[in-house]
């Protein structure tokens, strides 16, 4: 129903009672209008086949569309009991459960070394910049906005109910927050304390994975215009790490780096910038960070040697 009709529907059920309530419904989505709706639930059913009805509480609304549906066209559309509330608890509960069952092994390394890379090849993982939709730092803002807080939360107990199973999970080394996003306590707890597998690569490798992502990637995805934006902004987030005089030498290379990338098509004036940020800003907080978990280090190794090292976890 539209707001109206459910604010029409509750005052009946808070005067009139329930079954008046739903005489009332019944009569406000009919003919062409129920028809309408029937016809958008049986297409979302044609693109969803495993999905599941679902509303906010008891989970009436539900039940009538499931019924509403089977008679339409046969189809018993499965439908979650006790509505989205339900479900909510459920999945935050399994959040909880699943992560201090599993064995979690953290990804780390300096940034631009190929971490997110890496974790795609790998099968029993949980990529939470991917569920955030964020890589995690000042440009890590994607060309789409994130999910919001509950989304998050929801998804993330999705991946893990469906790798609940596997002999480990890797996840990428993160904060407390991705982005404008909370890592759930649980999670942040068990992958704060988990085993540490260090991913290495040369400086090099590290700006040319930093200079496809962050600039290649984002200019595709962007367009100049609002590329020219996000970077000037990412920068200015830092700002005050970088100091006024660094941030003023990098802002004015960046112009010139966007000019003659708007003139000629090139992104090389970017090349010396990513490597200043990478060994200048992002170095420095990477190995102060990496002392205080030093102790938990088991592993250290190019991509094709920790590939090799997780296969001893494979049950």
């Amino acid at each position: 129903m539209s707001d109206k009709q459910r604010e029409l529907v509750g005052i009946c059920y808070k005067n009139q009672g329930q079954q008046s309530a739903l005489d009332l419904g019944h009569k406000l989505v009919q003919g062409q209008l129920k028809q309408a709706r029937l016809e958008a639930w049986l297409q979302f059913i044609k693109n969803n086949p495993h999905g599941a009805l679902f509303c906010f509480r008891g989970g009436l609304r539900s039940q009538i569309s499931q019924k509403w549906i089977f008679d339409s066209c046969g189809i018993n559309y499965p439908r979650i009991t006790g509505g989205y509330k339900a479900l909510r608890r459920f999945l935050l509960n399994e959040t909880e459960s699943i992560i201090s069952t599993i064995t979690p092994l953290v990804l780390g390394g300096q940034t631009g070394c190929g971490k997110t890379l890496l974790l795609k090849k790998i099968t029993q993982k949980v990529d939470l910049e991917g569920l955030a939709n964020h890589r995690g730092s000042a440009f890590g803002g994607q060309i789409t906005p994130q999910p919001s807080q509950i989304d998050f939360e929801n998804a993330l107990a999705i991946a893990l109910i469906k790798r609940q199973n596997a002999s480990f999970l890797a996840f990428e080394d993160e904060g407390k927050n991705i982005g404008a996003l909370n890592v759930p306590p649980a999670v942040q707890s068990a992958t704060s304390a988990a085993d540490l597998i260090i991913l290495t690569a040369s400086l090099d490798e590290r700006v040319e994975i930093s200079l496809k992502a962050y600039v290649a990637e984002m200019l595709a995805g962007f367009g100049f215009a609002d590329f020219s934006n996000y970077w000037l902004m990412s920068l200015l987030k830092i700002q005050k790490r970088l100091g006024s005089e660094r941030h003023k030498k990098l802002h004015n290379l960046s112009q010139n780096a966007l000019q003659l990338q708007q003139q000629t098509g090139a992104i090389s004036g970017f090349r010396p910038i990513v490597k200043s940020l990478l060994v200048d800003y992002y170095d420095p907080m990477y190995d102060y960070q990496i002392k205080n978990k030093s102790r938990r280090i088991k592993f250290t190794g190019n991509a094709a040697e920790v590939l090799d090292y997780l296969q001893k976890f494979r049950v």
